[in-house]
């Protein structure tokens, strides 16, 4: 085992959530209340920082994008690909669920319930949007919290640890053509190239600054990375914030006139998060697997790499768009959902281990 890996192992059974972590919720509601009223009362800065764009990118944003993005990639140690092949029906089962069925089961959510469901109750020229930002939320499997949720289960580091890896190196070739894929049968158009110029400003260049940087951090020593490690925590949760003040600042007038938005589109993420959730766990007794490897298995399949896909939202469609208000959404209820998932595994440990 590599000394690399060692160091993952330690960090995921280590120190608990942290305050941003635990608190998540809170400091989106804030962002929220914080955004809207500066929006409101401040518009003329925020329309300034709205037009700083190149290519359709927005400058501020995209910045802010890889404070949040890269320490958490730098995390992810991809020589943990071997580790693979120690839990292979483990594997199995998060990749169908992560691939085949999750992005599905979303579209199709989403199809039922902004589309037709919900329909009259929610802005006709936004319904598109909903849709292509829910389908976003749910084409990027988590990456950095799945390694707290597994903590909190005691689940195998390793294995945690692998199947994150294998997913960002899935996640970089397939991120891309699957979510063009779905918003294509959903009858909404993406320009491929910006599709594509997303993908690359953050995924690939991401990873490869964030492996570039832990490379350098090792290079110093297990302590030196530990104590970065440590000091860049905050930064993605502070840079996230940062992001959703700017984008409530625009998306106030629209929330000020239909409240009922978020929670309407909070259903399909619900039902999606607890019925990938419950397939995977089920899926992973089913063929054998230990509770340690069911469990983080399990986790990865609900949670989301919300950071990636309000990444994404905002660079395809804009701040004012429902698709980045959709991705939002599934930051306000990431915590508290998934530490109800984490619960319940937790607690039916004993169904889970009984003979049949």
């Amino acid at each position: 085992m590599s000394a690399q890996c060692e160091v993952a192992i330690k960090q995921s059974a280590g120190a608990p959530m942290s305050v941003f972590e635990r608190y998540l919720t809170v400091w989106v509601l804030l962002c929220i209340v914080v955004g809207i009223a500066l929006g409101q009362f401040l518009p003329a800065p925020f329309q300034a920082l709205g037009r700083m764009e190149v290519a359709r990118v927005n400058i501020p944003v995209g910045l802010l994008i890889w404070v949040m993005i890269i320490p958490m990639l730098v995390k992810v140690d991809f020589g943990a690909l071997h580790e693979v092949r120690n839990h292979v029906k483990g594997i199995g089962v998060t990749l169908f669920v992560n691939w085949l069925v999750k992005p599905f089961s979303m579209a199709l959510l989403a199809w039922l319930f902004i589309r037709n469901v919900f329909a009259p109750m929610l802005p006709a020229d936004q319904i598109d949007s909903y849709i292509a930002g829910l389908i976003l939320l749910a084409a990027a499997p988590c990456t950095a919290m799945v390694f707290v949720w597994s903590r909190l289960t005691n689940g195998d580091p390793l294995f945690t640890l692998s199947q994150v890896a294998l997913n960002d190196s899935i996640m970089i070739v397939a991120f891309a053509p699957l979510v063009a894929f779905l918003l294509g049968i959903s009858a909404i158009i993406v320009p491929w190239d910006t599709l594509f110029t997303s993908v690359l400003l953050y995924i690939v260049i991401p990873v490869i600054l964030a492996q570039i940087w832990r490379k350098s951090l090792f290079r110093k020593g297990q302590a030196h990375f530990d104590a970065t490690m440590e000091r860049i925590g905050p930064w993605s949760i502070s840079a996230l914030l940062a992001t959703l003040v700017l984008l409530f600042a625009f998306q106030g007038k629209a929330i000020i006139e239909q409240p009922l938005v978020i929670a309407l589109l909070a259903v399909p993420i619900l039902i999606q998060v607890f019925f990938n959730a419950g397939l995977a766990y089920w899926l992973n007794r089913v063929v054998g697997e230990k509770h340690n490897v069911a469990c983080p298995s399990a986790l990865i399949g609900a949670s989301n790499f919300f950071e990636l896909a309000v990444a994404a939202a905002i660079s395809l469609f804009g701040f004012e768009s429902g698709a980045a208000l959709a991705t939002v959404v599934g930051v306000l209820i990431e915590v508290p959902v998934m530490l109800l998932v984490v619960k319940v595994v937790n607690s039916s440990k004993g169904w889970y281990q009984a003979k049949a």
